[in-house]
């Protein structure tokens, strides 16, 4: 199995998540949020072939420009998040692609409602979820960009045709599974958000 390296940064407490093969050294870096120098600490021996974005809010980039520069690695992000994003990517994430680390890799799925561009990465029996789902419920659509009944198809439709055990890794906060949140779709809808 894959390294999996998980720290929280910044104000909002933002999780990254480092994704390495403990044979090559090969990694991946999820939301390079806050806190560069930590950041950069956490990913000394490793070659970091991208940083994956899971949406383009602020408290997920903070540390983007920063880490980008020392560590050469591939920016990314979906074309639909582009605009809110402090940098260029190098890279427009598409729906089903895969990124390889080692002998290992993730697949990216785009899950729009939290933001346009919302994109969660999926890996063996995990999920890095972003804002799309977080434990009880999807993540705050009282923005302007944002879509209640878009991330619920998002959650419904992509998320939920996941296996119950797989882990649910979000941008904020602990880890679920998708086996405890799926149970609770409809009283989301009927709450709304």
């Amino acid at each position: 199995m894959y390294r999996l390296t998980t720290f929280s940064v910044g104000p909002y407490d933002n999780n990254v998540y480092v994704l390495s093969d403990p044979k090559s050294k090969e990694a991946l870096l999820i939301d390079a949020a806050n806190d560069a120098p930590r950041i950069i600490k956490e990913l000394d021996g490793l070659r970091v072939s991208h940083i994956l974005t899971t949406h383009g809010h602020a408290d997920h980039v903070q540390a983007l420009k920063a880490v980008r520069e020392r560590t050469r690695a591939r920016f990314t992000c979906h074309e639909a998040d582009e605009s809110m994003m402090p940098i260029a990517p190098d890279q427009r994430v598409r729906d089903g692609e895969r990124f390889r680390f080692g002998d290992y890799e993730v697949i990216a799925w785009h899950t729009p409602g939290h933001t346009p561009g919302s994109v969660c990465f999926v890996s063996a029996e995990r999920v890095f979820s972003g804002d799309t789902l977080f434990p009880g419920g999807p993540g705050n659509t009282a923005n302007p960009y944002a879509s209640f009944p878009t991330i619920i198809d998002s959650i419904r439709l992509k998320l939920f045709t996941l296996p119950d055990e797989t882990e649910v890794l979000p941008g904020h906060g602990k880890p679920t599974t998708i086996g405890r949140e799926r149970p609770h779709l409809d009283e989301w809808i009927e709450r709304g958000w």
